[in-house]
């Protein structure tokens, strides 16, 4: 039994230095598309697009016109890059397929950058009691069940990073629905399911209450 235990804390190490690697990576090939297209970056460009079909979903200023999809005002833009690349290769499953299927990559980063600009909004938190939960976790985490606190990825506020989401503020809908998903194995991510399968409905309630009342 504790040789079993020593093996899976040594792979989860080795997982989480192997995504750090690959994000690393992955930012420095982004990086690399974005000095060569911002140049030439056209706002018209995103500006059309988001007319013609962002805003169905996602709103004109990226507030999100429906609790099922995500809030991208103010988000990364290095992250909604690396999304939609995501989702046009296919790495990432979703509705959004389809949706960025034909995308170009000057498409791509003039869209990140108009969404990213954007002013954020946070959402009233009705039950501010059971948002403490939610803080607890999201800055404490859950020593007893082996969940780390949200914040050492995220940030203290939820602000995120270019490799990670911006929460502060997201639909708290949202955040449950996509903690389900890596609970699921829908969405592929060694870190997120192995903290995600640990999270009781309580906690994951918990943590989306919070964070989405977080600007």
């Amino acid at each position: 039994m504790f040789k079993t235990l020593i093996i899976f804390l040594l792979l989860s190490i080795y997982a989480i230095h192997a995504s750090a690697h690959d994000s690393k990576q992955e930012v420095a090939n982004i990086d690399d598309k974005i000095a060569t297209i911002e140049p030439n970056i056209d706002d018209k460009i995103a500006k059309k697009i988001v007319t013609d079909v962002c805003q169905h979903c996602h709103g004109i200023e990226g507030e999100a016109s429906n609790v099922l999809y995500p809030r991208l005002a103010g988000q990364h833009k290095n992250y909604i890059i690396k999304q939609l690349h995501d989702f046009r290769s296919g790495q990432r499953k979703g509705t959004m397929n389809e949706m960025a299927k034909d995308l170009k990559d000057d498409e791509i980063v003039a869209l990140a950058t108009y969404f990213s600009g954007k002013p954020t909004r946070k959402h009233r938190v009705r039950n501010k009691e059971f948002a403490q939960v939610g803080w607890y976790i999201f800055h404490r985490g859950n020593e007893y069940s082996g969940i780390p606190a949200c914040a050492s990825c995220h940030g203290e506020n939820g602000e995120g990073s270019d490799t990670l989401p911006r929460l502060a503020g997201q639909h708290k809908r949202y955040v449950t629905d996509q903690l389900q998903q890596f609970i699921e194995d829908k969405r592929v991510d060694p870190i997120m399911h192995s903290v995600a399968k640990k999270l009781t409905k309580m906690e994951i309630e918990a943590v989306a209450s919070y964070v989405s009342g977080l600007k």
